[in-house]
């Protein structure tokens, strides 16, 4: 199953204004994130390539080093449009399958997506991994890859359900707490740091907030 990993990223200068540090802060805190994403999705033998979706400069760079392919987003429209730039590359060349990642889930590991992808039926399918707050989607499966529309910014975890349905009956919610925690406010990243699955990380982080 030819399964490509999408990362659409917001320029960093953006992104996770409700944690509320200053914008260099935020800056490292986005580049340490998407590093540790890309080094666990680049060692698992279930992705045969990962996408980058972007205009951020310094995520381009980092995702040079994991030989990602990456797609520039000018507009930087929405997540939505990112992830239909992302699909005109994967049905060019052929994928089977996608999975839509945010930038801010550095928990993850890949036993995590060996665990996701147990769930996948053919021909068709989705797997729906909502987010802690069940408010939004951390990972979203498509086979095919133009499976279904997306709704992300839009309640978009019932939306992703209800959408899936109406196109497959193969669709899964499947409940992992890595992937569900994205450092979204200070009440995630406090959380994150707690549960301290992943030290080394969690130092990087603590340096960056000090």
């Amino acid at each position: 199953m030819k399964t490509a990993a999408v990362i659409p990223v917001k320029t960093f200068s953006n992104a996770k204004t409700r944690l509320q540090l200053p914008s260099e802060k935020i800056e490292e805190l986005c580049k340490v994130m998407l590093e540790e994403i890309l080094q666990v999705l680049s060692i698992s033998p279930k992705i045969e390539k990962i996408i980058i979706v972007t205009k951020e400069k310094k995520a381009i760079e980092i995702a040079k080093k994991f030989n990602a392919v990456i797609i520039i987003d000018e507009k930087e429209e929405s997540v939505n449009q990112a992830v239909s730039l992302a699909e005109e590359y994967l049905l060019e060349n052929n994928f089977v399958a996608s999975m839509i990642f945010p930038q801010d889930i550095p928990g993850i590991k890949t036993q995590d997506i060996d665990f996701m992808l147990n769930y996948k039926t053919h021909p068709n399918f989705a797997i729906i991994v909502p987010s802690r707050k069940f408010d939004g989607t951390n990972a979203l499966v498509r086979m095919p890859v133009n499976l279904m529309e997306t709704h992300y910014d839009d309640d978009s975890y019932r939306n992703h359900m209800a959408t899936a349905k109406e196109h497959t009956r193969n669709v899964a919610m499947v409940f992992v707490k890595r992937i569900m925690l994205d450092i979204d406010d200070k009440e995630d990243l406090e959380l994150f740091l707690k549960q301290n699955e992943k030290p080394d990380l969690v130092e990087k982080i603590k340096k960056i907030l000090n």
